[in-house]
């Protein structure tokens, strides 16, 4: 894989803590003890510090603005305190948690946005306990989209990890829907996207693009469905009429072994299960949520609060490690283009 150059130093990164009741305060600190061993930019945690000192008893030490974390993060973790987030019981989540945590996602991505942090790093929230204190986006995607400007519809998740990247063109739709959804503007959409991310965000010179099909084996020339025909081939010779390397309609059965992957940078997959199931069965420690199309760079680790362990101590921090570096590496990138 041919990369531009090696990331530049850049500002320290914003991590808001997501739910202050479930795994995501573990594991940011995790993450920071990681710091050395991973080769870890300097962060910051965004948030109410009771939610760390609840389940960590690791050095924390608050800051009042982004250029602190730097000088601070050799001995602690660094922290921007936000308003007291009620009674933190983990694994136990209520809407004074949900308030915070989505002040804190605000603060975040306002201190990203304006260049005081180099780069968003974002911990699970709950979804449901969001939508209770009237929270209307599908998801922290489509908040941060907004927040910098750009519509959700144009922003594009992409499932990274060490030796897959994914991207699906649907993602949180009922699988029947899925039909009628794909069109030809929309994959095109998602891989011109795609291919501008991993020049922008991975430093890829000549991104090489594979498309999954939709049916069994690809259709088999329109035998088992024509989405193949119809949407995807004529997708595929606009991008490549654009100078863009892509190949496909692919056999989705066959195009993730090891062999199959070293000849593209990113799969463009037709609905959410078809990407996020090989990533995570490869990578499911290290699954990175990496949302391209925006001025900022946003990263997430990709699994939910895990209400259900929090607390316990037991929490895998692999992809809050796997998140924040990422994000520190796209961040310079882009510092060099």
């Amino acid at each position: 894989m041919s990369t531009i150059a090696d990331a530049s130093p850049i500002a320290p990164l914003a991590v808001a803590l997501g739910d202050p009741a479930g795994i995501g305060p573990e594991i940011v600190a995790k993450a920071w003890e990681a710091r050395d061993r991973d080769c870890l930019p300097p962060f910051f945690a965004v948030g109410d510090a009771r939610s760390i000192t609840s389940v960590w008893n690791g050095p924390l030490q608050r800051i009042h603005s982004p250029d602190e974390a730097a000088t601070v993060f050799a001995g602690a973790l660094p922290l921007i305190q936000m308003e007291d987030a009620g009674e933190i019981i983990p694994g136990d989540p209520n809407m004074a948690g949900a308030r915070c945590s989505l002040d804190s996602l605000e603060l975040a991505v306002g201190l990203t946005r304006s260049g005081a942090a180099g780069a968003l790093v974002t911990a699970p929230v709950s979804k449901a306990q969001l939508y209770a204190i009237g929270f209307t986006y599908p998801g922290q995607t489509e908040f941060v989209a907004e927040r910098c400007g750009i519509s959700g519809s144009n922003a594009v998740m992409m499932l990274a990890g060490p030796t897959l990247r994914t991207v699906p063109v649907t993602t949180h739709v009922p699988l029947a829907d899925v039909p009628g959804l794909i069109s030809v503007d929309l994959i095109v959409a998602k891989a011109r996207a795609t291919e501008r991310g991993l020049v922008r965000n991975f430093g890829i010179e000549k991104p090489r693009l594979a498309v999954a099909g939709f049916n069994p084996h690809a259709g088999e020339g329109g035998a088992l469905g024509r989405e193949e025909i119809d949407y995807i081939i004529p997708a595929i010779e606009i991008l490549r009429g654009e100078g863009i390397d892509i190949v496909g309609p692919l056999a989705a059965d066959t195009m993730f072994h090891a062999r199959a992957r070293a000849h593209y940078d990113a799969a463009i997959c037709l609905y959410h299960d078809q990407a996020l199931i090989p990533l995570k069965t490869l990578h499911f420690d290290e699954g990175v949520n990496m949302t391209l199309g925006l001025p900022i760079v946003r990263t997430a680790p990709d699994h939910g609060t895990a209400f259900e362990i929090a607390g316990r101590n037991v929490a895998e921090p692999g992809a809050m490690i796997a998140a924040i570096r990422m994000a520190g590496e796209a961040a310079g990138f882009r510092c060099q283009a």
